[in-house]
């Protein structure tokens, strides 16, 4: 293990260990996420999630950062699709309750609150593979987009938030290994699953959970998902 990762180790530990020790702390975080759910969602995967990609970027390259990838913007970005997340939490934990229902699945609304049963699991399993299946490609293809877009503008916050080239950038990406890993095999066997499992706790914990996960993903895509697509930065130079 070398000094980084130790400093690396370090700064995680800093950061989540007072939680742990001070219990004024802790209920803070538990009161304040409690009222301002779109806000903690935010933070959470703009924390989390960025901490995975940086992750990744170490296995991949043996460095946390590097020129032009851009911690900040990757953190901007993620917090912003942390807010689409509780959004879709939110609609798909209701709708597809609701669709078992139409389907004849008599109380399945009530069901996915109360204790862990079989019915449970499946309204669960619901409302992941419908969440999955229908807000996961989407979410996944704007953060490939977004990633492209920070590549090319040097990974600065003032690049972030110029202009994104969707018509530049979206035929750029790599459908094949978008399709054959990231959709075909992560949804099915990754995040479908994981996230039945998280439907499963109490509400003020999916939204953590689902965060934490995004660390585990930035690990799983640095060992076996697809290269970083051929891109130009702002000033034609390929990347």
């Amino acid at each position: 293990m070398k000094r980084k990762d130790i400093l690396f180790i370090f700064s995680v530990l800093c950061l989540f260990v007072p939680f742990f020790v001070f219990p004024a702390l802790l209920d803070f975080y538990k009161n304040f996420n409690s009222g301002h759910g779109m806000i903690m969602s935010f933070i959470k995967f703009a924390v989390l999630a960025t901490m995975g990609e940086v992750i990744g970027l170490r296995i991949k390259t043996g460095f946390y950062n590097k020129a032009g990838f851009g911690i900040i913007p990757r953190a901007i970005v993620w917090g912003f699709l942390g807010m689409t997340v509780k959004t879709a939490f939110v609609i798909f934990g209701a709708g597809a309750p609701a669709f078992l229902e139409v389907l004849g699945m008599e109380g399945a609304s009530e069901i996915i609150h109360g204790n862990i049963t079989l019915p449970k699991v499946l309204v669960s399993f619901s409302i992941s593979a419908s969440l999955n299946l229908f807000y996961a490609p989407v979410l996944m293809t704007f953060h490939k987009i977004t990633d492209i877009h920070i590549i090319r503008t040097g990974g600065t916050v003032r690049g972030l938030f110029t202009p994104i080239q969707f018509a530049e950038i979206f035929p750029s990406i790599d459908w094949k290994a978008q399709w054959d890993f990231v959709f075909k095999k992560t949804i099915p066997l990754f995040w479908i699953p994981m996230q039945t499992i998280n439907f499963l706790l109490p509400p003020q914990y999916q939204i953590l959970v689902a965060a934490l996960l995004g660390i585990v993903l930035g690990v799983l895509l640095a060992f076996a998902g697809p290269g970083e697509p051929r891109v130009k930065d702002s000033a034609g130079r390929k990347l």
